[in-house]
């Protein structure tokens, strides 16, 4: 039938198991940006340099009714355990 042809080859061979995959938590997490515009769109830029999140996940700039003020949101999941 069938031959191993890993025998005496030095190649190991490992039986898959499905419990020696982790298991993670996740939750959310809200992020919500305040300033000028100038200063919210350098810190997604930032954030997004640092791999955090992608500058399309955030909300467009918003007006806050603050002269010169806009709110950008971002909702995330983030591996807790």
């Amino acid at each position: 039938m069938f031959q191993d042809n890993t025998q005496g080859t030095g190649v190991p061979t490992i039986p898959p198991t499905t419990d020696s995959l982790p298991e993670y938590q996740f939750e959310t997490v809200n992020h919500t940006l305040f300033g000028t515009l100038n200063a919210v769109q350098n810190t997604i830029k930032l954030l997004h340099k640092l791999n955090y999140a992608e500058p399309n996940d955030w909300s467009r700039p918003l007006p806050t009714g603050r002269v010169n003020e806009v709110m950008a949101i971002l909702t995330k999941r983030v591996r807790v355990g």
